[in-house]
This record gives C-alpha cells, sequence and structure tokens, in this order.
C-alpha cells in the first residue's frame, strides 16, 4: 500500500575529509547521475536537492595528536549541522548525500537536537561493516570516519562531541548496528564497556535478517524519530565494489533489501544518511544505481501491495 513521506531534502556534502581514501567527495554526484530524485519522486515524495554545501579542502595530512584533519572535519560537520536542523525545523525529512561516514556527527547531531525539541525518543539504525566506535587512542590512522559513534556518545575531542551543545548528542542505547564485521581489538572493549547494541554478521548468520532487524526495531512506536546511517561499505563487495573499505562477507542483495524494507515497515523513518561511496573505484556507476535501488525500497518500494 501506498505511505504518504514527508517531503524530502538531499544535502550532498562532497568530503572525504574524514577518510583513508580520496573519491568519496564525488559520491553525491555519483547519486544524482544513478537518478536517486527522479527515483524519490516516482514513487511521490516531494524532493528538493538543495545542492552541494561547501568546506574546506582535504588537505591529506598526517595525524596531529591522534586525529587528521581534525579543524576540517568540524567545519565540515558544523555546515552539515545546521543544514539538516534547517530542513527538520521546516517540517521536511534530511537526507545526506556523502562524502565519508565522519559527516554522520553533524547529520545526527541535528537530528538529536531536534529529538529533544519535539519531545521524540531518537533511533539511529547504523548500517556499516564497521562499528565506527573508535578513538584517537585506538588508532593509529587517525581516520575520524571510524570514530563518528564514539564522539556522538562523548567518547573524542570537545570539538566533535561538543558539536551542537555542552553535551554528547546520543547514548548508546539510541544506536543499533547491523551488518558489523570489522572491529579493532582495542574498539572491542570500548563497545562493550559502553553497552553498543550491534548485530554482527555471526548474529544475522545465526538468526537470519527478519529476526535481527526485529529486534533492531522492537521498541520503535509513533514517538519515535528513526534516522538511518546507511555506509555503503554495509553492503558485500561483490554487489558493492564501489567503496573505500570493502569487508567480504556482508548482506547480499535480497538481505539488503529486506532490511531497508522491514525500516520502511515502520512508517517511522524521517532522516538518512547515505555515505561512503566511492566513484572513483566503483564499475560504470554499478553501486550508485544499486544505492538508489535500496534507497526506494525504505521508500516503500515493494514487490506487493502490503498493510
Amino acid at each position: 500500500m501506498s505511505r504518504a513521506f514527508p517531503p524530502v531534502s538531499l544535502i550532498g556534502v562532497p568530503t572525504d575529509i574524514g577518510a583513508g581514501h580520496r573519491g568519496a567527495r564525488m559520491g553525491p554526484d555519483a547519486l544524482r547521475i544513478a537518478g536517486l530524485c527522479e527515483a524519490l519522486a516516482a514513487r511521490g515524495v516531494d524532493v528538493a536537492d538543495r545542492g552541494n554545501l561547501t568546506g574546506p579542502v582535504n588537505p591529506w595530512l598526517a595525524p596531529v595528536d591522534g586525529y587528521r584533519h581534525l579543524e576540517e572535519v568540524v567545519a565540515w560537520n558544523r555546515e552539515l549541522m545546521h543544514a539538516t536542523a534547517a530542513e527538520l525545523a521546516a517540517g521536511r525529512m534530511p537526507v545526506m548525500l556523502g562524502g565519508d561516514h565522519c559527516l554522520g556527527m553533524g547529520a545526527i547531531t541535528a537530528v538529536a537536537q531536534h529529538c529533544r525539541d519535539t519531545g521524540k525518543q531518537l533511533r539511529v539504525i547504523w548500517l556499516d561493516a564497521h562499528s565506527d566506535f573508535n578513538t584517537s587512542a585506538v588508532t593509529p590512522s587517525g581516520n575520524i570516519h571510524g570514530m563518528p559513534v564514539a564522539c556522538l556518545c562523548g567518547i573524542g575531542p570537545d570539538a566533535l562531541t561538543r558539536l551542537g551543545r555542552d553535551y554528547p548528542a546520543m547514548d548508546p542505547g539510541d544506536i543499533r548496528q547491523i551488518g558489523i564485521r570489522s572491529v579493532d581489538a582495542e574498539e572491542k572493549r570500548l563497545i562493550k564497556d559502553n553497552g553498543i547494541d550491534v548485530y554482527d554478521m555471526r548474529y544475522i548468520d545465526e538468526n537470519g535478517m527478519k529476526r535481527t532487524m526485529e529486534a533492531a526495531l522492537e521498541g520503535v512506536d509513533e514517538n519515535t524519530h528513526l534516522h538511518v546511517s546507511f555506509d555503503v561499505d554495509f553492503l558485500d563487495p561483490s554487489i558493492a565494489p564501489g567503496v573505500g573499505t570493502t569487508v567480504p562477507g556482508g548482506p547480499n542483495y535480497r538481505e539488503a533489501q529486506l532490511v531497508m524494507e522491514m525500516i520502511a515497515d515502520t512508517g517511522r523513518l524521517l532522516s538518512l544518511d547515505i555515505v561512503e561511496l566511492n566513484p572513483v573505484i566503483d564499475t560504470r556507476n554499478l553501486t550508485a544505481e544499486l544505492v538508489v535501488d535500496l534507497v526506494e525500497s525504505l521508500f516503500g518500494k515493494s514487490t506487493l501491495m502490503r498493510d
């Protein structure tokens, strides 16, 4: 059955400032070329493309005090935070087109504050091969795209953990991570100590994707603001080669479709990130086209009419 969605605003954030590979800055245009706007409009969604935000160029420098490009990462995330907040205040659904996953900090900080202002309960579904719960003490690379969840939960430099207010954006209990299959040794301890709810690929293999999503979405109701942060490396690289940090053994096409369809079935999706698409290493924009297909399912596409 058809479902009404709030009007959507696409926000391009063309930067790979937090990543270890160049190319994710081209992700927004690859998604546009793959027809994201047209696909949503064909589903009856009111779509406005806000164009691309601007920010500092990637200087491609070594880490300083454990962080690569910290000042530039903060600048990009502040721009995105303000842009996201403006769309939410206008009653629109922000869809962030990244860019690397460090941008999840700016988007989710704005969403979390919106939830506080409106009395909504935040639920973040983090689709990713990685937990992104690193700190500068854990990862020698200093790449901040491996740290956004930790920063959102208050673990990291004040410039990132206090982007919006003088307190962390969210509580560890607000997030559910799905598809995880690459976690650093010390990161595992941080995840355990902070009680992050992780549905890794072993859990999915043992329980199936349907039961996994039922568990991850448990408690979602009419008072929930559901935010999906979709890192394209969540998908198995055999179907999605266009990412900088591929990890074998991810969800296949049908599993990914089920994830999106079950999220859509809740009727609570109100904001979305699409990150880490890297056209430089893609094949004829294949990965971008797959992402558009999956996003259509997030917006209600299904084989049959369902209640």
